[in-house]
């Protein structure tokens, strides 16, 4: 008989520094369906952990962490991701558990759903209640960490259920074995932190080489233009005196840059100045100056757009982007636009396919209302309710690719977003 599920805490993101909440994107399917039983069966039989399709923010390296994990637990111990639709309340994850351990058999079963529940269930344990606030314990604000707790947080309780009501020595035992339980639980989580802050110092670094080419670009755009200030008018001076005055303040921000999100304030102001650049050159030429339009989505070097084009990505559905004029001249001829490419672990990857740790860049070339449309749908589209839900893209606040990516906290599941229990 299904064991009484423990009733869910809100796991409501903590803002940990620039850290952003972090949440799991809806299913492509109809929102609220399940994941089929057989397709969970057949992922916990071969490796214990089901992370269902539409999550797409978790880290290879943590699903690969938490198969070793539930590999050497002692008691079976199996994880499950599902989207926070199907996975709201004790009755929707009964429907989709109490035939999965039917098939799967004894065990305890560490549910996520979403980025804001967390359920421990099973078929044969007694205590599920005491096994989840354990590994609540031991986990902290890190959802990976406080799954990969729960096979230390079984054995604690059922030691703890096991000892005898009196005898010194026995105590002593139980002392002994706990204080062992804690210690390899603190050297699991510092680890983890290790690991998740190495990360994070090799994402700064190719953000930070990305912002710099980009400023070196507007650079010599500007070194390019050849004006003569006494020989313009008062409009042409502004505009451009705001063009140099950005690229500084570009190059300034640049060198303080201590934490992904932070290179927002840097592509922010390489917007503002590729746009008085375009401005300046308008009225040097006689030219009426353009409204101002966002950047070419295709790659933000190439300055304010000209106009919208629908495109398509790779295996996606056509959605409305701005572009200049080359790239939307080659959108509709069918060629290939010249789209700004990054390097993530060492493989050429487009910008906006590049992971969440890279929303930042976009966002503040973008800003959220644009982003929203354009990016929706692609890998970087798959953490705009985290980045409208932390403030992300809000003017004057703090921006975090967090962790259940990059770290489901202060950066797991990825490095996007933390929760408090």
């Amino acid at each position: 008989m299904l064991r009484r599920l423990v009733t869910p805490a809100l796991l409501t993101a903590g803002a940990l520094g620039a850290v952003v909440t972090a949440a799991v994107p809806a299913a492509a399917d109809a929102p609220g369906e399940p994941p089929q039983t057989q397709d969970i069966v057949a992922e916990l039989e071969d490796d214990g952990v089901f992370v269902d399709p539409s999550i797409d923010v978790i880290p290879a390296a943590d699903v690969a962490a938490l198969e070793s994990v539930s590999a050497g637990a002692d008691t079976p111990v199996y994880y499950v991701a599902l989207p926070s639709e199907a996975a709201t309340s004790e009755a929707g994850v009964n429907a989709v558990m109490e035939p999965v351990m039917a098939e799967v058999g004894d065990g305890a079963y560490g549910v996520l759903g979403g980025s804001e529940n967390f359920f421990v269930t099973s078929p044969n344990l007694e205590d599920t209640e005491a096994i989840r606030q354990t590994a609540l314990d031991e986990g902290g604000q890190n959802p990976i960490d406080t799954l990969a707790a729960v096979p230390d947080a079984v054995q604690s309780t059922e030691t703890a259920d096991e000892a005898p009501a009196g005898g010194g020595g026995s105590g002593l035992v139980l002392l002994a074995v706990l204080v062992l339980i804690v210690a390899a639980g603190g050297w699991y989580v510092y680890n983890s932190r290790k690991k998740r802050e190495a990360e994070k110092a090799k994402q700064l670094e190719e953000i930070r080489k990305m912002a710099t080419e980009d400023v070196v670009r507007l650079g010599e755009d500007v070194a390019r233009l050849e004006i003569d200030l006494s020989a313009v008018d008062e409009e042409t001076r502004n505009d451009y005196s705001r063009a140099m005055d950005s690229y500084d303040r570009a190059k300034s921000l640049l060198d303080t840059i201590q934490e992904p999100e932070q290179v927002k304030s840097v592509t922010g102001a390489l917007e503002d100045g590729r746009y008085y650049m375009t401005a300046t050159r308008a009225r040097m030429n006689g030219e009426p100056v353009p409204e101002r339009r966002g950047p070419c989505f295709f790659n933000p070097q190439h300055g304010p757009s000209t106009e919208d084009v629908t495109w398509a990505p790779p295996g996606g559905s056509p959605r409305s982007v701005t572009a200049c004029a080359v790239c939307a001249q080659a959108v509709r001829t069918g060629g290939q636009p010249d789209v700004r490419m990054v390097e993530v672990d060492g493989e050429r990857r487009p910008y906006y396919d590049a992971g969440p740790a890279y929303s930042p860049y976009a966002g503040g070339y973008f800003g959220m209302n644009m982003m929203a449309g354009m990016f929706t749908g692609m890998m970087m589209g798959s953490m705009m309710g985290s980045m409208m839900g932390g403030g992300m893209m809000g003017a004057g606040e703090d921006m975090g690719g967090g962790d259940f990516g990059g770290d489901m906290g202060g950066g797991d599941f990825g490095d996007f977003g933390g929760f408090d229990f």
